[in-house]
């Protein structure tokens, strides 16, 4: 069985390193780049299963090489950053990154996000035979087996976080999750608390989906959201 691969983006060499020390003993196969210009070219060559990518960076930053890889992949990236900003971390997820940790992180902590996202990303993977993943309601038919959402006969574009938290609330439809219930569902482990994620990604949901009379995501305030069938 081959390795999974990852990129390391720093521009501090001891960090990308130490980094990639602590993930090779975990046996994963690691490359380093330097800046924003490097990384996109070592990311085209070298095809990692997870990006692990600083925002400050020279050249084109983190954000901006977020930005491109979204336009092209759907490869998991995990922002790296001092900065601890709500808004800096709201940003990261809205270009399309699927965690965000703090510098100075602990090292056990960041391998076990590692191993969380690359086992979800695997878990995406089409079945052989597809599953009866699939909720259906009117114009709107959500497939989990083929990570594929439909309204009108029509495919809308979604990230697989978003496909992923659609089918997990309407497969329930009016019951109520709270953030750390999706959260845990969704990222398969304890976010740090920063519910702010969730709200990224309803946000998210809602732009994309059409009104509809027949149904809705909704908030209830001070618990978290349902997806609401309107009789």
């Amino acid at each position: 069985m081959s390795k999974q691969k990852i990129l390391i983006v720093d521009d501090d060499a001891n960090i990308a390193e130490l980094i990639s020390l602590y993930l090779t003993r975990e046996c994963y196969e690691t490359r380093t780049a330097g800046d924003g210009n490097e990384a996109l070219e070592v990311w085209k060559i070298f095809q990692p299963d997870l990006i692990l990518l600083d925002i400050m960076l020279p050249g084109r930053d983190g954000y901006q090489v977020c930005r491109e890889i979204r336009q092209e992949s759907p490869v998991p990236i995990m922002m790296l950053s001092a900065k601890g900003e709500v808004f800096d971390k709201v940003l990261g997820l809205e270009l399309g990154a699927d965690d965000y940790i703090i510098k100075p992180f602990d090292n056990k902590e960041m391998v076990a996000r590692v191993k969380a996202i690359l086992r979800r990303s695997q878990q995406k993977e089409p079945e052989a035979v597809p599953g009866e993943r699939v909720v259906s309601f009117p114009d709107l038919v959500v497939n989990l087996s083929n990570y594929s959402v439909l309204f009108e006969g029509r495919p809308l574009e979604m990230s697989a976080k978003e496909t992923e938290i659609l089918y997990y609330l309407a497969s329930s439809p009016g019951q109520v999750f709270t953030r750390e219930q999706i959260l845990d569902n969704i990222w398969g482990y304890d976010y740090a608390g920063d519910s702010r994620t969730v709200d990224v990604y309803i946000k998210r949901l809602r732009q994309k989906l059409p009104a509809h009379p027949a149904w809705q995501l909704s908030t209830v305030w001070g618990v978290g959201y349902k997806f609401e069938v309107v009789r």
